[in-house]
């Protein structure tokens, strides 16, 4: 199949799939696929290894699941109990700030150029 016949819009429903002149669709294998028998294992690594690997990696993403989703329930939790404490997102908004300032007043960048800045308005011009 010529390049031109394949759907490259990344938003479409046919997207991997080719079109032949008479508009019937065709698989195309997409790069990187799951399950894409016609990958070749790395160098070193057995098939055993490999599937070991694979199953590994679905527990460890789904593992990754669960936590993003222990995570937004939690920062559900708090954002209602500073509801509840009637703290407000300004607050908080607010409460960043300081905290940014004070880091920001406190770096070395800060009072050297503080300091230099000093030096500058005392002397004598």
């Amino acid at each position: 199949m010529d390049p031109a016949g394949q759907d490259i819009n990344l938003n479409s429903p046919n997207k991997g799939l080719g079109v032949d002149r008479s508009g019937n669709l065709s698989d195309v294998p997409v790069e990187g696929a799951v399950g894409n028998s016609a990958d070749p294992l790395p160098p070193g690594l057995t098939e055993e290894e490999a599937e070991e690997l694979r199953n590994e990696l679905i527990k460890v993403e789904e593992e990754v699941s669960t936590l993003r989703q222990v995570l937004s329930a939690k920062e559900r939790h708090c954002a209602e109990l500073k509801r509840k404490l009637g703290h407000s997102p300004l607050d908080d908004l607010k409460q960043n700030f300081t905290k940014s300032w004070q880091n920001v007043q406190t770096s070395n960048t800060y009072q050297s150029a503080s300091a230099t800045l000093d030096d500058i308005t005392n002397s004598e011009v």
